[in-house]
């Protein structure tokens, strides 16, 4: 769903491996510059990887921030099974998410892009006492739009009668000129090498699970609403996956703050990232004020 603007970590990131009761996930993990004010855990979307938020590390680490982005479990770089869609649950994937707050060092700010949004929400609804807080960036309150399950749709049926490589194939020759340029649910795959790299490191069956979540979620919005956590809706003004008005109502039932990021579209992580990471440590710094 994003397209990073490169798969090299920058100077003071460091890729590694975290270790965790759930077993090992790979993490991008990023120092402050200064004092430490807090740690944020941040988690990709569908299609996505950790590679998503690397244009936020350095302006949170020099807002006095610890950044770790993972790959979840089938993600990219993270082991999972290939055919066994149980282990994608959503329940587990929360657990996971658990798992990898108390390896970082909780209480943690957590941050969830659009199906890593829905995987965080169910995190919190488990148990909320690792989190400082809770921000659902371009993630709304139940299934994606229609449009975008049809898409969905049609990605798991590819899967379930084709490998990795041949749906690649497939979705470079399907792709219009205006959704290279535009964005949309397979944004940011195209024929580049690394991303080609990171499409076949998914587990098939963590992506036909997680898209039938995307497709079947329930609106949980009022269960979210009554754990005590401060919340922050975040998006960009135009979004075809959730529609911006509905995020807006979101954030009203939620009562959390809401910002909007202008000239950005489903992935403001890397459509606008500076003013992403500002809205990201406004919202951390007006807690600890």
């Amino acid at each position: 769903m994003s397209r990073p603007p490169t798969f090299v970590p920058p100077a003071g990131v460091r890729a590694r491996r975290l270790s965790t009761a759930r077993g090992e996930f790979a993490v991008l993990d990023a120092e402050p510059e200064g004092p430490l004010k807090g740690t944020a855990l941040l988690l990709p979307g569908f299609t996505g990887s950790k590679e998503d938020f690397i244009a936020l590390h350095e302006p949170l680490a020099a807002a006095g921030y610890r950044t770790v982005a993972v790959d979840g479990r089938g993600q990219f770089e993270t082991e999972g099974p290939k055919d066994d869609e149980a282990a994608y649950a959503q329940e587990e994937l929360a657990r996971d998410v658990l798992a990898q707050a108390a390896a970082v060092g909780a209480p943690v700010h957590l941050v969830g892009h659009s199906l890593g949004g829905l995987i965080s929400r169910a995190a919190v609804l488990i148990d909320p006492s690792p989190f400082l807080s809770l921000t659902l960036m371009a993630s709304g309150p139940a299934q994606i739009s229609s449009t975008q399950q049809q898409r969905v749709k049609l990605l798991r049926d590819a899967l379930a009668v084709m490998s990795m490589a041949e749906v690649w194939d497939a979705i470079q020759a399907m792709e219009t000129p205006e959704e290279t340029e535009t964005g949309g649910l397979d944004s940011g795959l195209d024929d580049r090498a690394d991303l080609r790299r990171r499409w076949l490191g998914n587990s098939p069956a963590q992506l036909i699970a997680t898209g039938r979540q995307l497709c079947t979620e329930p609106d949980r919005v009022a269960e979210l609403a009554a754990v005590p956590l401060p919340k922050h809706v975040l998006s960009g003004e135009h979004d075809d996956t959730w529609p911006v008005a509905l995020l807006d109502e979101m954030a009203e039932r939620l009562e959390a703050r809401r910002t909007l990021i202008a000239r950005a579209e489903h992935s403001p992580n890397t459509d606008q990232p500076l003013e992403t990471a500002r809205a990201f440590a406004d919202f951390w710094d007006g807690l600890a004020g």
